[in-house]
Formats: structure tokens, sequence, C-alpha cells
């Protein structure tokens, strides 16, 4: 069992996705921290983040039972990660082993932004959340307010446009929904009616494969 969701940065997927693979005991992988792990270890070594095949190298070695969101989450991280994101041989690497996490039994909830498309195509429930721009700028400027940082709104907005460009204008893999995804817009919707609706899909789903 395959849970697939897709979704722009700041959407609620990474929430929702923790919440439904506890509901329904099956492991979770946020496939985006596997492009932190690799931005972090370049970051870490010192190395530039514009050669293909030393990010390669990289990806290759990502422990995906390593990954630590709290580290991970860190801004700068977060933004070399959008950079290498971009690079096939990256993709194609961390693709191989988000596969390979998505087989574990009894079942699997994957998050990112090319699950329903490109990882897991065949996913039996495929959800794309998303919200308005300003709505996920407002999230994330309040996240950095509440963990002690400083923000300004005007700029994490850009930063959210500009990330956005970048996932759904890149030539491998763009973010966007899969034909079958069903389309959840948390703008003015809570975790919880988030949740309450995936979960109705995803119980309609398994009683089909029961």
């Amino acid at each position: 069992m395959i849970i697939a969701i897709d979704g722009p940065a700041a959407a609620g997927k990474g929430t929702l996705s923790r919440r439904i693979a506890e509901e329904y005991g099956f492991h979770h992988l946020d496939t985006g921290l596997t492009y932190r792990a690799t931005a972090k270890a370049l970051l870490d070594a010192g190395l530039p983040f514009d050669n293909e095949k030393i990010a390669e190298g990289m990806a290759l070695k990502v422990d995906l039972a390593g990954l630590d969101r709290n580290i991970l989450s860190r801004h700068e991280i977060g933004e070399a990660a959008s950079k290498i994101a971009v690079m096939p041989a990256v993709r194609r690497a961390l693709v191989e082993a988000q596969r390979a996490f998505s087989k574990k039994a009894p079942g699997a909830v994957l998050d990112g932004r090319d699950i329903g498309t490109v990882v897991c195509p065949d996913a039996v429930v495929k959800l794309y959340v998303t919200a308005s721009a300003e709505v996920r700028a407002k999230r994330r400027y309040d996240e950095i307010i509440a963990g002690g940082g400083s923000a300004d709104f005007a700029a994490v907005l850009q930063d959210v446009k500009v990330r956005d460009e970048r996932d759904m204008g890149r030539a491998d893999s763009p973010l966007k929904p899969a034909d079958d995804a069903h389309l959840l817009d948390t703008s003015e919707m809570s975790i919880e009616a988030a949740f309450q609706a995936a979960k109705s899909l995803i119980d309609a789903a398994l009683s089909r494969n029961t």
C-alpha cells in the first residue's frame, strides 16, 4: 500500500503525511529530506553546488534511516537543496532510494513534489496538497517566529514564490499534480479537516484493495 502526497512548500503535506502514517501504521518518508541531506553533506564538506557529478556522489550515500528533520530544516540547507534538486543525476539517485523505501510492508506514505508522477506512479492513493502562496508564506513566517527567529513577511512570500517557480519550472520531474491525484486545498482548511478528507479517500481505496 503506497500513499503518494505531493505539493508545494508549506502546504501542509508533511504534517498530513506524518499523521496518515501514524494512523495506518505505515512507514513515512519526507523525500524532501533526502535532498536536504545531500545538500548538507555538500555544505559540510565545503563542496560546490554546481557540480552534478559531486552532488550525485553525495546523493548515493544518503542514509534514509538517519534523516534528522530538526537539523535538516535549517533555511540555508533548504535553499541549497532546492538548487541541487534540479540536477537529473541527483534526482535519479534519490528516486531509486525512495522507490526502495516505498516497498516496505505493510505500507508507506511518501511526501514530496514528484511522488505521484515519477517516484510511485502506481500508488493506490495520490493526494496533491496545496494552498495559496500568501497562506503558505504566513505559515512559514509564523513557524520562524515561533522558533525564536526573525523574518520579514514580504521576503518570506517572495522566497515561496521563487521556490514554486523553480520547482514547477524545472525540466526534470517538475512539481505538478498527477492526473489521478485528489486535490486538497488547505488555504482555509485546518489540519484536522485535511486529515479527515484524506482519511476518507484512503479508507475507500483500502476497501477496494482488500
